[in-house]
């Protein structure tokens, strides 16, 4: 409470023996807790009739309503500081790797058979799920064809000598 160890107690006692008197110390001591335990049951009370009258006026109603007001979670800070967190961990040095490219929301939509959309919508859908496909396309690796001398080895007959000729 006020940061008083047993050492700075005990000097304390100390004094107070040599100036009051071994006589009159108990008596002391039993007034000083009277007057403690008086100002506790009155800080009770003074905290008590304070609770009761917020209870009363709507107090605790505008504690709740301000608490919810100002909880991050309710004005969407949780995303900003999920962003922030994985800014301060990103290395530009660390090799990063490759997006997964995915279709835009406009080209599910024209893939749904359900959704009524006007003319002008339907044209627009239309060219950008054309547009969100040819890019996937263009992201993704294309095989290399085989060259024609690569897919057959030429083949070359191992030579023969030739017999010696007779001269008769």
């Amino acid at each position: 409470m006020f940061d008083i160890g047993w050492t700075e107690l005990v000097i304390i006692g100390v004094v107070a023996l040599i100036v009051i008197g071994p006589r009159d110390l108990p008596e002391m001591f039993r007034t000083l807790g009277r007057f403690t335990a008086k100002l506790r049951s009155m800080a009770r009370e003074f905290q008590r009739a304070m609770e009761q009258a917020a209870d009363q006026s709507g107090v605790k109603d505008v504690a709740k309503d301000l608490k919810g007001v100002v909880n991050p979670k309710s004005m969407g800070l949780d995303a900003v500081k999920d962003a922030a967190a994985k800014f301060e961990k990103w290395d530009p040095l660390k090799p990063q790797t490759k997006p997964v490219v995915k279709a835009p929301a406009a080209a599910t939509a024209a893939a749904a058979p359900n959704v009524a959309l006007g003319p002008d919508k339907a044209t627009e859908v239309k060219a950008l799920a054309e547009k969100a496909a040819n890019d996937v396309r263009a992201a993704a690796p294309t095989p290399a064809a085989p060259t024609p001398a690569a897919a057959a080895p030429a083949v070359t007959e191992p030579a023969v000598p030739e017999p010696p000729k007779d001269s008769a």
